[in-house]
């Protein structure tokens, strides 16, 4: 029978594991998670007015030369350098499904291919994803076909 003592240990290292064993988010969850707020007539994706929504999803160099952009922008009453959404490569858009690839890049990075149909046109967006501490963050974004430059990180010359 168990004393009292190795049941106080036994449930304090619990209580300490705990965390260790709770799963960290996949890419594929993060990416899910993003483009399932895309899908449907009337769907809001994720808007990038604010510093908090931008360090939500971005690395921080990104994150940061994109705030900086919003925030000049703002100032001289202007649209900031991105004037579409990045996650969809539009301003407009009405997509039923996405079709995500997600395959590891190395220790920390992975890639997501995401596919779909919006207003009748294909298009291919490519994710460059990075783990900071225990989030996923984008480090940049492939958009194809599309104009030069066609990359967040060429978007702002980084």
């Amino acid at each position: 029978m168990p004393t009292r003592r190795e049941i106080i240990f036994a449930a304090a290292g619990a209580a300490i594991a705990r965390p260790a064993f709770a799963a960290d988010p996949s890419p594929r969850e993060f990416v899910t998670a993003i483009y399932d707020t895309y899908k449907g007539k009337d769907a809001h994706g994720h808007p990038l007015d604010d510093d908090a929504a931008i360090l939500r999803y971005f690395e921080p160099k990104l994150a940061a030369a994109m705030i900086k952009d919003r925030r000049a922008a703002a100032r001289r009453k202007e649209v900031g350098t991105l004037d579409f959404d990045p996650f969809v490569d539009a301003q407009d858009w009405e997509i039923a499904a996405f079709d995500i690839a997600v395959s590891d890049a190395g220790s920390g990075k992975a890639s997501a291919t995401v596919k779909f149909a919006n207003l009748g046109s294909d298009s291919t967006i490519v994710l460059d994803l990075v783990k900071i501490k225990d989030a996923w963050k984008i480090g940049n974004i492939t958009w194809t076909p599309h104009d030069k430059p066609n990359t967040l990180r060429g978007l702002y010359a980084l």
